[in-house]
């Protein structure tokens, strides 16, 4: 006898159904996985972590013995006491106060100081306030100035041997003598200076203007000084 099996019996039918429910739920799984959300673990502090050590280590004090104070005997009474009487006499310093009372008046000096005026000990003629003042020649500090160097143009043409140039056998031309001397605070002529181009006629040029009369002297700040002057002395040789 064979035995038929119920066509609804047989699971073979409804593999494909079982594939795609398997399939199904697989997908749903994989998804819950991906949105599932996770967060940190977070670990409570619970401070540090004291051990206790009483058990194994036990701390022994030891302490310190001081050694005992030795206490110095006081030093013996004398039987007598002598008062000794000093007999040298001691000076008290008496510190007055410097504090003035409203009552006394205080007297305050007024020292006037002169301040002593620097003054040159010589002055160029260019500067100077008052001209050395030539023998004969009056009038203001312009008209002074003008008649002083007039007055010596004068003197040296008049006392210069201008026929030594030629005796030296100098060559022709134009020859230039500077002479430079001071009108002392005396009114004296000192410090006479010559450069040319000969030494007879560095000789010539000092010995006339040391030929120059005494002059009332300059000044500066009203007083005497002496003045520089710086003379040129030109002449033509032929």
């Amino acid at each position: 006898m064979q035995i038929k099996k119920n066509p609804k019996a047989n699971l073979e039918n409804y593999t494909r159904i079982f594939m795609q429910l398997g399939l199904v739920l697989a997908l749903l799984i994989v998804y819950l996985a991906i949105e599932k959300k996770t967060y940190d673990r977070v670990i409570a502090d619970l401070g540090p972590v004291v051990l206790n050590m009483a058990d194994e280590e036990q701390t022994i004090d030891i302490e310190q013995v001081k050694p005992p104070e030795i206490k110095t005997p006081p030093p013996p009474t004398p039987d007598k006491i002598e008062v000794v009487e000093d007999e040298e006499e001691i000076e008290e310093t008496v510190i007055e106060s410097t504090e003035t009372n409203e009552k006394e008046a205080v007297v305050v000096k007024i020292v006037e100081v002169e301040e002593e005026e620097e003054v040159m000990e010589d002055v160029p003629f260019a500067i100077i306030e008052d001209v050395p003042v030539y023998p004969g020649c009056k009038g203001n500090k312009d008209q002074l100035r003008e008649c002083l160097q007039t007055e010596i143009t004068k003197h040296v043409n008049k006392n210069f041997n201008s026929e030594l140039a030629s005796d030296l056998g100098l060559a022709p031309g134009v020859k230039r003598i500077f002479v430079m001397f001071k009108i002392d605070k005396d009114g004296s002529i000192t410090d006479v200076q010559a450069r040319a181009p000969h030494v007879r006629l560095q000789e010539e040029a000092i010995r006339v203007i040391n030929k120059l009369p005494k002059m009332t002297p300059g000044k500066q700040r009203g007083r005497p000084v002496g003045v520089k002057y710086s003379l040129p002395i030109a002449f033509k040789v032929e």
